[in-house]
C-alpha cells in the first residue's frame, strides 16, 4: 500500500451565477445538458451533467460576474474536452444551430489545439477542443514522461 499513488480523475468547475434557474435552463435548452437542482438550500446551488463533464452552478450573494477575459484580459472560464477530433465540429455545429453566441470558429491554435470558444448566458468564455498537435503542445512540458 505504500507504493500506491492516488488518481485525480475529474475536475469540477464552480460557476457563479446571478439566477441559478436562468443559467442551468441555458445549459439544458441550449447545450444538452442535464441537471439536478438545489435551489431550496442555504447556497443555491444545481448541478449540471453533459457526458462526463459536470458543472456546478451556485447562486451569488455579492460582486460582480466577469469573464477572466473582461477581468484579466485572458484566459477562458473553462475548456471542454471532446473524445474526438470531429466531435469539435459536431458541437460546434449543434451549438450553432441553437443560436448559441459563438466567440470563434474552430481553428487549430498556436500551441497546438484544434478549438472553438462560446459565449454562456453568463458572459463566461467557454473553449470547446482537443490537443491535436501533440509535438507543438507538449514540446516543453514534463507531462510525457511518466
Amino acid at each position: 500500500m505504500l507504493n500506491e499513488k492516488a488518481k485525480l480523475v475529474n475536475a469540477c468547475p464552480i460557476f457563479i451565477s446571478n439566477n441559478v434557474k436562468k443559467t442551468v435552463d441555458f445549459y439544458v435548452e441550449k447545450l444538452g445538458f442535464k441537471f439536478a437542482e438545489h435551489l431550496d438550500k442555504i447556497d443555491k446551488f444545481a448541478a449540471i451533467y453533459r457526458d462526463q463533464i459536470e458543472i456546478v452552478v451556485v447562486e451569488k450573494k455579492k460582486g460582480k460576474i466577469l469573464s477572466n477575459q473582461t477581468r484579466y484580459g485572458s484566459g477562458y472560464d473553462a475548456y471542454l474536452d471532446t473524445a474526438t477530433l470531429n466531435g469539435i465540429d459536431l458541437i460546434y455545429q449543434e451549438f450553432k444551430e441553437k443560436g448559441v453566441k459563438i466567440i470563434n470558429k474552430p481553428q487549430l491554435t498556436d500551441y497546438g489545439s484544434y478549438e472553438f470558444i462560446f459565449e454562456d448566458i453568463d458572459g463566461r468564455n467557454i473553449g470547446v477542443g482537443l490537443i491535436k498537435d501533440q509535438a507543438n503542445f507538449f514540446e516543453k512540458s514534463n507531462y510525457l514522461n511518466d
